[in-house]
Protein backbone atom coordinates (compact mmCIF):
# COMPACT_ATOMS: atom_id res chain seq x y z
CA UNK A 1 0.00 0.00 0.00
CA UNK A 2 1.53 3.50 -1.04
CA UNK A 3 -1.08 6.08 0.76
CA UNK A 4 0.89 8.03 3.15
CA UNK A 5 -0.79 10.14 6.08
CA UNK A 6 -0.15 13.80 7.21
CA UNK A 7 3.28 15.32 6.03
CA UNK A 8 5.91 17.95 5.06
CA UNK A 9 8.45 19.88 5.88
CA UNK A 10 9.53 20.48 9.06
CA UNK A 11 10.99 24.04 8.06
CA UNK A 12 8.25 25.05 6.29
CA UNK A 13 5.84 24.13 8.75
CA UNK A 14 6.82 26.73 10.78
CA UNK A 15 6.57 29.62 8.10
CA UNK A 16 3.60 27.99 6.06
CA UNK A 17 1.62 27.75 9.68
CA UNK A 18 2.81 30.68 11.54
CA UNK A 19 1.20 32.98 8.67
CA UNK A 20 -2.44 33.98 8.83
CA UNK A 21 -4.89 31.51 7.91
CA UNK A 22 -6.21 33.73 4.99
CA UNK A 23 -2.48 33.65 3.53
CA UNK A 24 -2.46 29.53 3.92
CA UNK A 25 -6.50 29.58 2.40
CA UNK A 26 -5.13 31.51 -0.21
CA UNK A 27 -2.44 29.06 -1.10
CA UNK A 28 -4.37 26.15 -0.53
CA UNK A 29 -7.33 27.97 -2.74
CA UNK A 30 -4.53 28.68 -6.09
CA UNK A 31 -3.16 25.17 -5.49
CA UNK A 32 -6.93 23.39 -5.75
CA UNK A 33 -7.83 25.85 -8.91
CA UNK A 34 -4.79 24.48 -10.64
CA UNK A 35 -4.71 20.91 -9.48
CA UNK A 36 -8.19 20.24 -8.59
CA UNK A 37 -11.25 21.24 -10.72
CA UNK A 38 -13.56 23.21 -7.62
CA UNK A 39 -16.78 22.09 -8.77
CA UNK A 40 -15.79 18.50 -7.43
CA UNK A 41 -17.76 18.48 -5.02
CA UNK A 42 -20.63 19.64 -7.38
CA UNK A 43 -23.84 17.16 -8.09
CA UNK A 44 -23.63 15.33 -11.72
CA UNK A 45 -25.06 18.08 -13.81
CA UNK A 46 -25.89 15.71 -17.19
CA UNK A 47 -29.56 15.91 -18.20
CA UNK A 48 -31.57 12.84 -17.06
CA UNK A 49 -32.08 12.06 -20.26
CA UNK A 50 -28.75 10.46 -20.71
CA UNK A 51 -29.43 7.84 -18.06
CA UNK A 52 -32.30 5.31 -17.96
CA UNK A 53 -32.01 2.31 -20.77
CA UNK A 54 -34.88 1.22 -21.96
CA UNK A 55 -33.79 -2.27 -21.39
CA UNK A 56 -32.98 -1.35 -17.73
CA UNK A 57 -37.01 -2.92 -16.12
CA UNK A 58 -35.69 -6.07 -17.61
CA UNK A 59 -32.63 -6.50 -16.00
CA UNK A 60 -33.79 -5.46 -12.76
CA UNK A 61 -37.20 -7.80 -13.03
CA UNK A 62 -34.96 -11.06 -13.38
CA UNK A 63 -32.39 -9.87 -10.56
CA UNK A 64 -34.68 -9.57 -8.36
CA UNK A 65 -35.17 -13.47 -8.32
CA UNK A 66 -31.85 -14.64 -9.75
CA UNK A 67 -30.21 -12.25 -7.00
CA UNK A 68 -32.22 -10.62 -5.53
CA UNK A 69 -29.10 -9.03 -2.67
CA UNK A 70 -27.74 -7.54 -5.21
CA UNK A 71 -30.95 -6.37 -6.92
CA UNK A 72 -31.78 -5.06 -3.13
CA UNK A 73 -28.60 -2.95 -2.88
CA UNK A 74 -29.53 -1.18 -6.09
CA UNK A 75 -33.33 -0.80 -4.84
CA UNK A 76 -31.49 0.99 -1.81
CA UNK A 77 -29.31 3.57 -4.10
CA UNK A 78 -29.19 7.19 -5.05
CA UNK A 79 -28.97 5.64 -8.40
CA UNK A 80 -32.43 4.08 -8.20
CA UNK A 81 -33.70 7.12 -6.79
CA UNK A 82 -32.24 8.85 -9.68
CA UNK A 83 -33.66 6.56 -12.34
CA UNK A 84 -30.08 4.96 -12.99
CA UNK A 85 -30.64 1.34 -14.22
CA UNK A 86 -28.49 -1.84 -14.47
CA UNK A 87 -28.03 -0.86 -18.46
CA UNK A 88 -26.84 2.27 -18.13
CA UNK A 89 -23.87 1.28 -16.18
CA UNK A 90 -23.26 -2.54 -17.89
CA UNK A 91 -23.95 -1.46 -21.53
CA UNK A 92 -21.11 -1.90 -24.10
CA UNK A 93 -20.28 -1.50 -27.65
CA UNK A 94 -19.96 -5.05 -29.25
CA UNK A 95 -15.83 -3.92 -30.38
CA UNK A 96 -15.34 -3.14 -26.55
CA UNK A 97 -12.60 -6.48 -25.27
CA UNK A 98 -15.02 -7.36 -22.71
CA UNK A 99 -18.55 -7.01 -24.42
CA UNK A 100 -20.55 -9.98 -23.75
CA UNK A 101 -23.89 -10.47 -24.88
CA UNK A 102 -26.43 -11.13 -22.00
CA UNK A 103 -30.18 -11.91 -22.50
CA UNK A 104 -30.17 -9.75 -25.66
CA UNK A 105 -27.89 -7.29 -24.83
CA UNK A 106 -24.52 -6.28 -25.31
CA UNK A 107 -22.77 -5.66 -21.81
CA UNK A 108 -19.57 -5.57 -19.64
CA UNK A 109 -19.38 -7.54 -16.55
CA UNK A 110 -16.56 -5.07 -15.26
CA UNK A 111 -17.85 -1.05 -14.55
CA UNK A 112 -14.86 0.86 -15.06
CA UNK A 113 -13.79 3.90 -13.50
CA UNK A 114 -13.97 5.13 -17.40
CA UNK A 115 -18.03 3.97 -17.01
CA UNK A 116 -18.63 5.87 -14.55
CA UNK A 117 -17.28 8.87 -15.80
CA UNK A 118 -19.60 8.97 -18.48
CA UNK A 119 -22.06 10.97 -15.39
CA UNK A 120 -18.94 11.26 -12.71
CA UNK A 121 -16.65 13.31 -15.16
CA UNK A 122 -14.77 15.34 -12.27
CA UNK A 123 -14.18 12.43 -10.28
CA UNK A 124 -13.17 10.27 -12.78
CA UNK A 125 -10.33 12.94 -13.58
CA UNK A 126 -9.60 13.11 -10.07
CA UNK A 127 -9.02 9.41 -9.86
CA UNK A 128 -7.47 8.93 -12.56
CA UNK A 129 -4.23 10.86 -11.70
CA UNK A 130 -4.33 9.65 -8.29
CA UNK A 131 -1.63 7.94 -6.32
CA UNK A 132 -4.86 4.87 -6.21
CA UNK A 133 -4.67 4.73 -9.75
CA UNK A 134 -1.07 3.30 -9.83
CA UNK A 135 -1.34 0.79 -7.07
CA UNK A 136 -0.73 -2.09 -9.73
CA UNK A 137 2.11 -0.43 -10.99
CA UNK A 138 3.71 -0.22 -7.94
CA UNK A 139 3.50 -3.47 -7.52
CA UNK A 140 4.40 -4.65 -10.61
CA UNK A 141 7.21 -2.57 -10.66
CA UNK A 142 8.39 -2.44 -7.08
CA UNK A 143 8.08 -5.98 -5.32
CA UNK A 144 6.87 -8.92 -7.91
CA UNK A 145 9.37 -11.24 -6.22
CA UNK A 146 7.96 -10.86 -3.06
CA UNK A 147 4.69 -13.24 -4.03
CA UNK A 148 5.99 -14.99 -7.23
CA UNK A 149 9.93 -16.18 -5.27
CA UNK A 150 7.65 -17.42 -2.06
CA UNK A 151 4.42 -19.09 -3.01
CA UNK A 152 3.82 -18.01 -6.71
CA UNK A 153 1.21 -16.28 -9.23
CA UNK A 154 -1.67 -17.78 -7.27
CA UNK A 155 -1.15 -16.14 -3.85
CA UNK A 156 -0.42 -12.89 -5.88
CA UNK A 157 -4.24 -12.98 -7.10
CA UNK A 158 -5.54 -13.80 -3.81
CA UNK A 159 -3.07 -11.45 -1.79
CA UNK A 160 -1.42 -8.29 -3.24
CA UNK A 161 -3.82 -7.89 -6.25
CA UNK A 162 -6.66 -7.68 -4.20
CA UNK A 163 -5.64 -5.05 -2.75
CA UNK A 164 -3.24 -3.00 -5.70
CA UNK A 165 -5.24 -4.64 -8.30
CA UNK A 166 -4.91 -7.24 -11.47
CA UNK A 167 -4.80 -6.84 -15.01
CA UNK A 168 -7.96 -7.84 -15.92
CA UNK A 169 -7.49 -10.31 -18.95
CA UNK A 170 -10.60 -11.47 -21.42
CA UNK A 171 -10.92 -14.76 -23.01
CA UNK A 172 -11.35 -15.79 -26.17
CA UNK A 173 -14.78 -16.16 -25.99
CA UNK A 174 -15.22 -12.65 -23.98
CA UNK A 175 -15.54 -14.11 -20.33
CA UNK A 176 -12.75 -13.01 -18.00
CA UNK A 177 -9.86 -15.08 -16.94
CA UNK A 178 -10.40 -16.49 -13.37
CA UNK A 179 -6.46 -15.89 -12.62
CA UNK A 180 -7.21 -11.71 -12.99
CA UNK A 181 -10.98 -11.70 -11.97
CA UNK A 182 -13.00 -11.27 -9.72
CA UNK A 183 -11.16 -8.19 -8.19
CA UNK A 184 -11.74 -4.93 -7.51
CA UNK A 185 -8.48 -3.59 -6.20
CA UNK A 186 -7.61 0.50 -6.01
CA UNK A 187 -5.51 0.15 -9.11
CA UNK A 188 -6.99 -2.67 -11.45
CA UNK A 189 -6.22 -2.30 -15.17
CA UNK A 190 -9.36 -2.90 -16.61
CA UNK A 191 -9.89 -4.03 -20.13
CA UNK A 192 -11.43 -0.73 -21.55
CA UNK A 193 -7.48 0.84 -20.20
CA UNK A 194 -8.68 2.45 -17.85
CA UNK A 195 -7.00 2.13 -13.85
CA UNK A 196 -8.54 1.70 -10.82
CA UNK A 197 -12.18 0.27 -9.38
CA UNK A 198 -14.79 2.85 -7.89
CA UNK A 199 -16.27 -0.43 -5.89
CA UNK A 200 -13.20 -0.72 -3.86
CA UNK A 201 -14.59 2.10 -2.00
CA UNK A 202 -18.43 2.28 -2.85
CA UNK A 203 -18.90 -0.68 -2.99
CA UNK A 204 -21.35 -2.32 -5.92
CA UNK A 205 -24.20 -1.81 -6.24
CA UNK A 206 -25.74 0.60 -3.81
CA UNK A 207 -22.55 2.64 -4.43
CA UNK A 208 -22.94 4.42 -0.73
CA UNK A 209 -21.07 7.68 0.14
CA UNK A 210 -21.60 6.87 3.64
CA UNK A 211 -19.72 3.71 3.33
CA UNK A 212 -16.88 5.46 1.47
CA UNK A 213 -16.43 8.10 4.35
CA UNK A 214 -16.09 5.12 7.09
CA UNK A 215 -12.63 4.30 7.91
CA UNK A 216 -13.73 0.90 7.10
CA UNK A 217 -13.67 1.73 3.63
CA UNK A 218 -10.20 2.13 3.62
CA UNK A 219 -9.00 -0.23 5.79
CA UNK A 220 -9.75 -3.45 4.26
CA UNK A 221 -6.70 -2.55 2.53
CA UNK A 222 -4.22 0.01 4.84
CA UNK A 223 -3.79 -2.89 7.70
CA UNK A 224 -1.24 -5.06 8.40
CA UNK A 225 2.34 -4.97 8.69
CA UNK A 226 2.95 -2.19 5.40
CA UNK A 227 0.02 -0.23 5.64
CA UNK A 228 -0.87 -0.82 9.10
CA UNK A 229 -3.09 2.26 9.46
CA UNK A 230 -6.23 0.52 10.78
CA UNK A 231 -4.60 -0.21 13.91
CA UNK A 232 -3.18 3.23 14.27
CA UNK A 233 -6.32 4.92 13.96
CA UNK A 234 -8.07 2.96 16.45
CA UNK A 235 -5.67 3.37 18.89
CA UNK A 236 -5.23 7.23 17.81
CA UNK A 237 -7.38 10.19 19.76
CA UNK A 238 -8.82 10.64 16.30
CA UNK A 239 -10.13 6.66 16.94
CA UNK A 240 -11.42 6.79 20.04
CA UNK A 241 -13.24 10.05 19.55
CA UNK A 242 -14.68 8.67 15.89
CA UNK A 243 -16.08 5.17 17.69
CA UNK A 244 -17.24 7.10 20.93
CA UNK A 245 -19.36 9.88 18.67
CA UNK A 246 -19.92 7.30 15.56
CA UNK A 247 -23.64 8.83 15.13
CA UNK A 248 -22.99 12.41 14.88
CA UNK A 249 -20.73 11.64 12.55
CA UNK A 250 -23.66 12.98 9.17
CA UNK A 251 -21.98 10.46 7.34
CA UNK A 252 -25.28 10.05 4.80
CA UNK A 253 -24.78 14.58 4.70
CA UNK A 254 -24.79 15.46 0.69
CA UNK A 255 -21.96 17.52 1.51
CA UNK A 256 -19.74 16.40 3.81
CA UNK A 257 -17.46 19.43 5.20
CA UNK A 258 -15.39 18.94 8.20
CA UNK A 259 -16.45 21.93 10.75
CA UNK A 260 -19.26 22.07 9.24
CA UNK A 261 -21.70 19.10 8.47
CA UNK A 262 -19.65 17.26 11.35
CA UNK A 263 -17.22 17.96 13.89
CA UNK A 264 -17.58 14.72 16.13
CA UNK A 265 -14.03 13.19 14.63
CA UNK A 266 -11.96 13.16 11.32
CA UNK A 267 -11.68 9.98 9.47
CA UNK A 268 -9.07 9.00 6.50
CA UNK A 269 -11.52 10.89 4.09
CA UNK A 270 -11.42 14.00 6.23
CA UNK A 271 -7.58 14.32 6.14
CA UNK A 272 -6.64 12.87 2.74
CA UNK A 273 -9.76 13.70 0.16
CA UNK A 274 -12.58 15.79 2.56
CA UNK A 275 -13.51 18.60 2.27
CA UNK A 276 -12.70 21.27 4.68
CA UNK A 277 -13.59 25.16 5.27
CA UNK A 278 -12.65 26.35 1.58
CA UNK A 279 -11.03 23.36 0.81
CA UNK A 280 -13.00 21.27 -1.40
CA UNK A 281 -13.14 17.67 -1.57
CA UNK A 282 -11.01 15.38 -3.60
CA UNK A 283 -10.51 11.64 -5.08
CA UNK A 284 -6.66 12.46 -5.59
CA UNK A 285 -6.31 10.51 -2.48
CA UNK A 286 -1.95 11.72 -2.68
CA UNK A 287 -2.47 14.91 -3.14
CA UNK A 288 -1.87 16.35 0.19
CA UNK A 289 0.85 14.11 1.62
CA UNK A 290 4.40 15.27 1.69
CA UNK A 291 6.80 12.59 2.95
CA UNK A 292 6.92 9.21 1.50
CA UNK A 293 6.41 6.96 4.37
CA UNK A 294 6.38 3.34 2.48
CA UNK A 295 9.94 3.75 1.24
CA UNK A 296 13.40 2.42 2.79
CA UNK A 297 13.96 6.16 3.43
CA UNK A 298 11.40 8.80 3.46
CA UNK A 299 11.31 11.78 1.10
CA UNK A 300 10.15 14.82 0.93
CA UNK A 301 8.15 15.22 -2.67
CA UNK A 302 7.25 17.49 -5.39
CA UNK A 303 3.56 16.53 -6.96
CA UNK A 304 4.02 17.52 -10.71
CA UNK A 305 0.71 17.93 -12.29
CA UNK A 306 0.51 17.77 -16.31
CA UNK A 307 -1.75 18.90 -19.03
CA UNK A 308 -3.33 15.90 -19.01
CA UNK A 309 -3.88 15.72 -15.51
CA UNK A 310 -1.19 12.97 -14.81
CA UNK A 311 0.71 13.63 -11.73
CA UNK A 312 4.12 12.50 -10.95
CA UNK A 313 6.05 13.00 -7.58
CA UNK A 314 9.64 14.02 -7.42
CA UNK A 315 12.14 13.96 -3.88
CA UNK A 316 12.40 17.50 -2.84
CA UNK A 317 16.09 17.25 -3.58
CA UNK A 318 15.94 17.31 -7.29
CA UNK A 319 15.03 20.49 -8.78
CA UNK A 320 11.30 20.86 -9.46
CA UNK A 321 10.64 21.21 -13.04
CA UNK A 322 9.71 24.31 -14.75
CA UNK A 323 6.05 25.01 -15.54
CA UNK A 324 5.47 24.45 -19.59
CA UNK A 325 8.60 22.47 -19.34
CA UNK A 326 8.29 18.65 -21.09
CA UNK A 327 9.25 15.30 -18.17
CA UNK A 328 9.61 11.61 -18.88
CA UNK A 329 6.18 9.77 -17.18
CA UNK A 330 6.71 6.46 -15.81
CA UNK A 331 5.76 5.00 -18.38
CA UNK A 332 8.41 6.60 -20.77
CA UNK A 333 6.00 9.13 -22.76
CA UNK A 334 6.02 12.91 -22.06
CA UNK A 335 3.99 15.57 -20.56
CA UNK A 336 3.58 18.78 -20.20
CA UNK A 337 4.27 20.41 -16.71
CA UNK A 338 1.05 22.41 -15.73
CA UNK A 339 1.62 23.24 -12.00
CA UNK A 340 4.38 22.00 -9.49
CA UNK A 341 2.96 21.77 -5.88
CA UNK A 342 6.19 22.21 -3.76
CA UNK A 343 6.04 20.75 0.22
CA UNK A 344 5.42 23.91 1.64
CA UNK A 345 2.01 24.06 -0.42
CA UNK A 346 1.58 20.51 0.45
CA UNK A 347 2.29 20.90 3.96
CA UNK A 348 -0.26 24.16 3.82
CA UNK A 349 -3.15 21.74 2.10
CA UNK A 350 -3.54 19.05 5.39
CA UNK A 351 -2.29 21.93 7.86
CA UNK A 352 -5.62 23.83 6.71
CA UNK A 353 -7.73 20.31 7.54
CA UNK A 354 -6.47 20.01 10.55
CA UNK A 355 -7.43 23.52 11.36
CA UNK A 356 -10.59 23.30 11.46
CA UNK A 357 -10.53 21.73 14.84
CA UNK A 358 -7.17 22.52 16.19
CA UNK A 359 -4.90 25.89 16.25
CA UNK A 360 -2.23 26.98 14.39
CA UNK A 361 0.53 26.25 17.40
CA UNK A 362 -1.53 23.27 18.35
CA UNK A 363 -1.39 21.93 14.45
CA UNK A 364 2.92 23.44 14.25
CA UNK A 365 3.72 21.06 17.28
CA UNK A 366 2.26 18.09 15.91
CA UNK A 367 3.62 18.46 12.27
CA UNK A 368 6.99 19.12 14.08
CA UNK A 369 6.89 16.21 16.19
CA UNK A 370 6.13 13.91 13.31
CA UNK A 371 8.70 15.66 10.86
CA UNK A 372 11.18 15.08 13.73
CA UNK A 373 10.18 11.18 14.09
CA UNK A 374 10.89 10.78 10.24
CA UNK A 375 14.29 12.51 10.24
CA UNK A 376 15.03 10.12 13.12
CA UNK A 377 14.52 7.10 11.46
CA UNK A 378 15.85 8.20 7.91
CA UNK A 379 19.19 9.28 9.89
CA UNK A 380 19.72 6.81 12.77
CA UNK A 381 18.28 3.10 10.78
CA UNK A 382 17.37 4.44 6.98
CA UNK A 383 19.84 5.74 5.49
CA UNK A 384 22.98 3.61 7.23
CA UNK A 385 20.69 0.50 6.24
CA UNK A 386 20.17 1.12 2.63
CA UNK A 387 23.87 2.06 2.20
CA UNK A 388 24.81 -1.26 3.27
CA UNK A 389 22.78 -3.10 1.73
CA UNK A 390 23.42 -1.00 -1.87
CA UNK A 391 27.28 -1.58 -0.74
CA UNK A 392 26.86 -5.92 -0.71
CA UNK A 393 24.96 -5.49 -4.12
CA UNK A 394 27.68 -3.86 -5.51
CA UNK A 395 30.45 -5.78 -3.93
CA UNK A 396 28.58 -9.49 -5.30
CA UNK A 397 28.07 -10.31 -1.45
CA UNK A 398 24.38 -10.40 -2.18
CA UNK A 399 22.82 -11.92 -5.59
CA UNK A 400 20.35 -9.85 -7.53
CA UNK A 401 17.57 -12.58 -7.19
CA UNK A 402 15.41 -10.50 -4.20
CA UNK A 403 14.10 -13.05 -1.29
CA UNK A 404 16.43 -15.84 -1.48
CA UNK A 405 18.84 -14.36 1.49
CA UNK A 406 18.06 -13.90 4.95
CA UNK A 407 19.72 -10.59 5.14
CA UNK A 408 16.65 -9.41 2.86
CA UNK A 409 13.75 -10.21 4.53
CA UNK A 410 15.68 -8.81 7.52
CA UNK A 411 15.93 -5.65 5.72
CA UNK A 412 12.47 -5.88 4.19
CA UNK A 413 10.95 -6.06 7.35
CA UNK A 414 13.21 -3.38 9.06
CA UNK A 415 11.93 -0.50 6.82
CA UNK A 416 8.62 -2.42 5.04
CA UNK A 417 7.35 -3.36 8.31
CA UNK A 418 8.56 -1.92 11.25
CA UNK A 419 9.65 1.33 9.55
CA UNK A 420 6.59 2.24 7.86
CA UNK A 421 4.79 1.51 11.63
CA UNK A 422 6.57 3.91 13.16
CA UNK A 423 6.47 6.67 10.93
CA UNK A 424 2.28 6.03 10.06
CA UNK A 425 2.13 6.07 14.03
CA UNK A 426 3.85 9.38 14.50
CA UNK A 427 1.73 10.57 11.98
CA UNK A 428 -1.53 9.96 12.76
CA UNK A 429 -0.90 10.12 16.53
CA UNK A 430 -0.44 7.16 17.77
CA UNK A 431 2.37 6.70 20.87
CA UNK A 432 2.05 3.00 21.27
CA UNK A 433 2.91 2.70 17.19
CA UNK A 434 5.47 5.08 17.14
CA UNK A 435 7.50 3.55 20.13
CA UNK A 436 6.76 -0.07 21.39
CA UNK A 437 5.18 -1.15 18.06
CA UNK A 438 7.29 1.12 15.98
CA UNK A 439 10.89 2.54 16.49
CA UNK A 440 11.71 0.27 19.37
CA UNK A 441 11.08 -2.56 16.98
CA UNK A 442 13.37 -0.73 14.12
CA UNK A 443 16.38 -0.33 16.71
CA UNK A 444 16.04 -3.54 18.67
CA UNK A 445 16.15 -5.34 14.79
CA UNK A 446 18.80 -2.80 13.55
CA UNK A 447 21.32 -3.91 16.44
CA UNK A 448 20.57 -7.16 16.90
CA UNK A 449 19.81 -8.88 13.57
CA UNK A 450 20.52 -6.55 10.62
CA UNK A 451 24.13 -5.77 11.65
CA UNK A 452 25.01 -8.98 12.37
CA UNK A 453 23.85 -10.75 8.98
CA UNK A 454 25.30 -7.75 7.11
CA UNK A 455 28.77 -8.30 8.69
CA UNK A 456 28.16 -12.05 8.07
CA UNK A 457 27.63 -11.17 4.72
CA UNK A 458 30.77 -9.45 4.40
CA UNK A 459 32.89 -11.61 5.75
CA UNK A 460 36.21 -10.86 5.28
CA UNK A 461 35.57 -7.76 3.19
CA UNK A 462 34.09 -5.88 5.83
CA UNK A 463 37.01 -3.53 6.14
CA UNK A 464 36.51 -2.45 3.06
CA UNK A 465 32.82 -1.83 3.08
CA UNK A 466 33.08 0.37 5.91
CA UNK A 467 35.69 2.05 4.02
CA UNK A 468 34.00 2.90 0.95
CA UNK A 469 31.08 3.43 2.62
CA UNK A 470 31.97 4.96 5.86
CA UNK A 471 29.20 2.90 7.94
CA UNK A 472 29.97 0.81 10.50
CA UNK A 473 29.31 -3.15 10.17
Amino acid sequence: MTIHFISSNQGSTQGSIQRSTSLGRMLCTLLLLTICDVGSAAKVTLDPSSWGHSAGSGCVGCHDKASPGLARQWHQSAHKSAGVNCMDCHRADAAEPDAIEHEGQVIATIVSPQDCGRCHQVEYREQAGSVHAEAYALIAERVPALAHQLTGAAMQAAGCDQCHGSEVKVRGDGTLDPATWPNSGIGRINPDGSKGSCSSCHGRHRFSKAQAREPGACVRCHSGPDSPDKEIFEASKHGMLYAAQREAMNLDSDTWIAGKDYTAAPTCVTCHMGAAGKIPPTHDVGMRNVWSLNTPVSQRQYLVVLEDDAKIELPATEKAPKRGSEIEKPDGSRGKVKVVATPDRRRSIMSLVCLECHSKSFTQGFMTQFDNVVELYNAKFGAPAQAIMAALYEQGLLTPLPFDEPLEFTYWELWHDEGARARHGASMASPNHAWWEGMYLVGRNFYSRFLPEARAAAGERAAELVEVQGKRI
